[in-house]
This record gives C-alpha cells, sequence and structure tokens, in this order.
C-alpha cells in the first residue's frame, strides 16, 4: 500500500508539473488534439500508479513525451496558418446575416435545437436578434448581435467615461495585503483612514476589502451572527 501511495504522488506531481508546462486552458477551450493528449496522459498516468508490476519509468516517460508532442504542435500552430487550419479546423459559420445556414449546420452536424440552445445560455434566446453565429475551432459558438439589439454604449452617447482601475484585493481574513497595498497605490494609513470614514476601527474585523475599477474601497466586514 505503501509502495503505491508513493508511485501515487509521483505521478500526481508530475502530472501537475506537465499541465501547468501545456498550459492554463479550460476543459471547453480545449483543441482536439490538446482533449486528445490529455485524455491519453491520463491515462498513462492511471496504469502504473494502480499495478505496481509496470516499471514507473514507463508511464513517466510517455507523459514526458506527450507533453513534448503537445508544446511542439502548439508552436507549430502558433507560427504557421496552414498548419492551425489543418490541425485545428477553421471557424464554420452557422448563422450567415441573420440567416441560418443549413448547409453549413448539416456539416458540422449541429441541429436547430443544438444551436437555439447555445443561443440562449448566450442570452439571445431569439433567433432573429443574431447576425452572425460562428462554431469556433475549440467547439464553443460565438455570436455577434444585430445593431439593434446592442444597447447603446458611453461612446455611442458621447458620454466620456474614465477607463476601469484593475479590481485588486487589499484584505482578506481580516489579513491586509502589504503588496497589494503598493499595487494600488495606497497606503496603510490611507486604508485605515477610508475604513474609519465607514465606521470600521479595527481592520481585523474586515472579512474582505477590494480596490474596485472605480477606484474606491469596498469593505466587507465579518459575520458576527452566532445563529
Amino acid at each position: 500500500m505503501l509502495l503505491i501511495a508513493v508511485r501515487a504522488l509521483i505521478l500526481y506531481t508530475l502530472l501537475v508539473v506537465v499541465m501547468r508546462l501545456m498550459g492554463k486552458r479550460q476543459i471547453g477551450q480545449l483543441q482536439p488534439f490538446e482533449l486528445v493528449i490529455t485524455i491519453v496522459i491520463a491515462e498513462l498516468a492511471v496504469i502504473p500508479m494502480s499495478n505496481t508490476g509496470i516499471p514507473l519509468l514507463n508511464g513517466i516517460v510517455g507523459i514526458l513525451v506527450l507533453m513534448v508532442v503537445q508544446i511542439l504542435i502548439s508552436m507549430l500552430i502558433l507560427y504557421s496558418e496552414r498548419a492551425r487550419g489543418i490541425i485545428c479546423g477553421t471557424p464554420m459559420i452557422l448563422i450567415n446575416n441573420g440567416k441560418p445556414d443549413r448547409e453549413m449546420m448539416h456539416r458540422v452536424r449541429i441541429n436547430m435545437d443544438d444551436l437555439l440552445e447555445q443561443l440562449r445560455n448566450k442570452e439571445y434566446p431569439n433567433i432573429s436578434d443574431v447576425a452572425y453565429a460562428v462554431l469556433e475551432t475549440n467547439g464553443s459558438i460565438s455570436v455577434i448581435p444585430k445593431a439593434d439589439v446592442i444597447p447603446p454604449s458611453a461612446k455611442d452617447s458621447g458620454t466620456p467615461v474614465e477607463q476601469p482601475r484593475y479590481p485588486i484585493s487589499l484584505i482578506v481574513d481580516g489579513q491586509v495585503n502589504l503588496r497589494n497595498l503598493q499595487v494600488a497605490g495606497i497606503t496603510l494609513d490611507e486604508l485605515q483612514q477610508q475604513a474609519k470614514t465607514q465606521k470600521i476601527n479595527d481592520l481585523r474585523e474586515v472579512f474582505f476589502a477590494q480596490y474596485n475599477t472605480e477606484g474606491k474601497i469596498d469593505f466587507f466586514l465579518e459575520d458576527k451572527d452566532d445563529n
């Protein structure tokens, strides 16, 4: 049992490192070749992990080889448009200029119910509101709405607006993050002063504080309700 635990720990550590080196994409964002490599790597790890009769080195070598293959293919499609089209495919237009393309939908094997479900997930329940719907190479569907259903922006109305700032966590569980304070350009005294304006005398009572996109500090106190 101890041997299996040690092998599992080694392979787990290796998988974490390999997945980190392969990138940070979510499962739904993986290209087909990336998904296949991920599944095979998982299988290569499971077999020597549970079967002590198989040398651990066999699984490690296989995992490392597939990692190198994935990195090389990623570099290839990064610099070669032709290779990218062959390996990843090209986006397919399912709704073209407001009209569903029946031939293209049959080609990619998507029926109308599937398309409508994806549009609803994008908050477009009416297909008449969609100018273009594109099936991306990773299987997701991107939607470009018609101009008359896009809410007017400040740019359209000519209203001047400030660009949003990057939100920064300043306090978590009563602990002040001094590094983030420096990034936000706020001193500890200024933070304490801002807290006092909201009748907070002790920063340890703050569950969470954030420097928001508007350049203001939001404070959230600890919930002291014992019920």
